[in-house]
């Protein structure tokens, strides 16, 4: 397999401001804080040669070293703001951090994915000689039912021209799940992005899919948790 040679990073992006759920990144979640198992999950991954936390909040780096995941450094207030970028957050991670051909992003808000999700987009973004392979589940709407609202309420589909037919009938449409995302460093460092025309993707189920924003989130991320363990 042609992933002993590559050198994989880690990173986990967490930052003190959340306003949709406030301190969600360090929530408890079942037995541990919501940064956990991420950390855990990272850190039994088969190719992750280094884990990496990039924050700006005290608390949660004291959190991440209970857990034995490295915080090399706090990340500048103006990368902490609404407006900054994942790509911003990242270009800081490896302006400061060399000597890898691949970076894993790996986010809090999704604490049901496995090591072996990880372990199974890094070994497609690398055998099919990717630029990126993204995580997707199943989307459960279709955009064939989805409409604008204009002026006086009147509907406007979404795709013009398209019939709606039986659900069941249906072409599948797929969203990120914004659980994993593998990138190879040398595309990021020339594009500064994470997804193009010739990124791939490696389809996790519904269960495993849950990305934590709000309180009704992590409801309902508890209930997986529970349910499947």
């Amino acid at each position: 397999m042609a992933l002993s040679n590559k050198k994989i990073l880690g990173i986990i992006t967490a930052r003190g401001g959340s306003k949709g759920l406030i301190r969600k990144n360090i929530l408890p979640f079942g037995n541990k804080p919501l940064l956990a198992w991420t950390i855990e999950t990272a850190k039994n991954s088969k190719y992750i040669d280094r884990v990496i936390l990039s924050t700006d909040c005290p608390e949660i780096k004291d959190v991440a070293l209970q857990y034995s995941c490295e915080v090399p450094f706090i990340r500048p207030a103006d990368l902490a703001t609404d407006t900054a970028t994942s790509a911003d957050v990242i270009s800081h991670v490896l302006n400061n951090i060399e000597g890898f051909d691949y970076f894993v992003l790996l986010q809090p808000t999704s604490p049901l994915r496995s090591s072996n999700d990880i372990d199974s987009c890094i070994e497609k973004c690398i055998n099919e000689n990717a630029p990126s392979c993204i995580s997707v589940c199943k989307s459960d709407i279709y955009p064939q039912l989805m409409y604008s609202i204009e002026d006086k309420h009147v509907l406007k589909p979404l795709l013009i021209g398209e019939n709606q037919t039986r659900r069941q009938d249906m072409k599948n449409y797929y969203t990120l799940n914004g659980s994993v995302y593998v990138v190879d460093i040398s595309f990021f460092k020339k594009h500064g992005i994470f997804i193009t025309n010739h990124s791939i993707c490696f389809e996790m189920p519904k269960e495993r899919s849950i990305d934590i924003d709000d309180e009704f989130d992590f409801a309902i991320a508890e209930l997986m948790l529970s349910k499947f363990g």
